[in-house]
């Protein structure tokens, strides 16, 4: 596999991964939209979906289009050590691409949500108008972007990442011990159908980042875009949908390594 390939998939597939995931995101949430409020159920399929047309249209490179499933290959040796900084460097961008992506697709949505009177309100009810300089934490679209936590404790974040991060890589990683199923269009299909799974499962308590470019490029964008009264982008919490997934994806090829 050349390095071309590995950039061209890695990058055109994780940004059309991050269009549809996020768009279903921006959907659910943004005032205008004609899925508000539309819930869980309609986030964790569209994750599923985007996952299936970003890993099919990334085959070429393999269509890790995750830096957790990138480590995980990797530590089990189906990856070249030295293949890695290509193919975490070309996630990250084709993400941030994705979030940019989402964000021109729902333009007139984002304004007419962050403009609302009532949501101005909420912020800075006292002067009915927001500080701009202020930064609380989250703002009030930074789920469109990136993950964030229901219960903020951040032991319990980080083991919920790695457990949900741990499956699906497992599940990547066994694939092969099924005929056909890793050389075969199947395969991409039943991780999609896994990554719903997780969803539903395990995606409450902190949103199911389980690959770290899918929320760090995303919220990166959050922070540069020019949304009127976005609050902040949560640095604070930033660094565990990046370490959790790492951490499972090592935790996982381990398990394999030992167990299969």
């Amino acid at each position: 596999m050349s390095s071309s390939d590995i950039f061209t998939g890695e990058l055109i597939g994780t940004a059309v991964l991050i269009l549809l995931g996020g768009g279903v995101c921006a959907a659910v949430t943004l005032k205008r939209s004609k899925a508000q409020n539309a819930g869980w159920l309609a986030i964790t399929f569209g994750w599923g979906f985007a996952v299936l047309a970003g890993a099919y249209i990334g085959a070429k490179s393999g269509a890790h289009l995750n830096p957790a499933v990138t480590l995980g290959l990797a530590i089990d040796g189906a990856v070249k050590w030295s293949d890695v900084p290509l193919y975490i460097g070309s996630q990250m961008l084709g993400a941030m691409i994705g979030a940019s992506l989402v964000w021109l697709a729902y333009y007139g949505q984002f304004k007419a949500h962050m403009t609302d009177p009532e949501l101005v309100e909420s912020l800075n009810p006292a002067e009915g108008m927001v500080d701009q300089t202020a930064t609380p934490e989250a703002g009030p679209v930074l789920g469109v972007f990136s993950t964030g936590p229901e219960i903020r404790n951040v032991v319990q974040n980080l083991v919920t990442e790695i457990i949900a991060t741990a499956a699906l890589v497992l599940f990547i990683l066994t694939m092969g011990l099924t005929k056909g199923l890793a050389t075969s269009g199947t395969g991409t299909l039943m991780v999609a159908f896994v990554v719903v799974g997780i969803g539903l499962s395990l995606g409450g308590p902190t949103g199911y980042a389980i690959n770290p470019a899918r929320d760090l490029g995303p919220r990166i964008v959050h922070a540069l875009l020019p949304l009127p009264n976005k609050g902040g982008s949560d640095w604070g919490y930033a660094w565990v949908p990046v370490v959790g997934p790492l951490v499972g994806a090592a935790l996982a090829a381990g398990i394999h390594k030992i167990a299969f």
